[in-house]
């Protein structure tokens, strides 16, 4: 078994015991959804909302290793909690509260990453929103592959709206106008 798949399915496993809502995201929902690429890490969001996350982030730091001095502080200012796996694997979990995040997670499916790996990950809807607000190269490029192996079948209307909401927040409209060039066929210029 990859030892990705395998982090993640022990992380996913850990949190579904809990009946926590989270699903992946990040470059395994990408091997999903977009054009598959390397990834070191397996990206997961977790809904803690703002008054309970400390307690979430407790019990995964009494489980797992942190990959950072400060591990809980960084999280609870920053939203992401960085952890490894018992195999050595890091794991980036985002630590969801908003309107839009809690949809993301009930918009997610199980997917069969690899053989006997069934994990909840996120729409390609979501994927390109996520993505694209993250606006490094990288993502961008993402954000390609997913509309070239997902054409026609996503939804313009939602990426944009979600999309314009999130841009407006962070003063950031460029983000908005690259992702729609993007929808409509014109390559990222990096």
């Amino acid at each position: 078994m990859n030892k990705l798949f395998e982090a993640a399915k022990e992380v996913c496993d850990f949190m579904a015991a809990r009946q926590w809502k989270f699903c992946i995201i990040g470059g395994l929902a990408v091997q999903r959804w977009g054009e598959p690429r390397l990834t070191q890490d397996a990206d997961l969001v977790l809904l803690t909302g703002f008054d309970n996350a400390e307690s979430y982030v407790d019990t995964l730091l009494d489980r797992y290793a942190s990959r950072r001095e400060g591990a809980r502080e960084f999280a609870l200012i920053n939203r992401v909690l960085l952890l490894t796996a018992t195999n050595g694997t890091p794991i980036d979990i985002s630590l969801a509260a908003l309107p839009y995040e809690e949809e993301v997670l009930a918009r997610s499916t199980p997917f069969e990453f690899t053989k006997g790996i069934v994990l909840p990950s996120c729409s390609s809807d979501d994927l390109f929103i996520m993505k694209a607000f993250a606006a490094r190269p990288k993502d961008w490029i993402d954000t390609e592959g997913i509309v070239a192996r997902q054409g026609n079948s996503l939804d313009h209307r939602y990426i944009l709206s979600r999309l314009k909401d999130l841009s407006d927040a962070v003063y950031r409209p460029e983000i908005l106008a690259v992702a729609r060039g993007i929808l409509e066929g014109k390559p990222w210029k990096g």
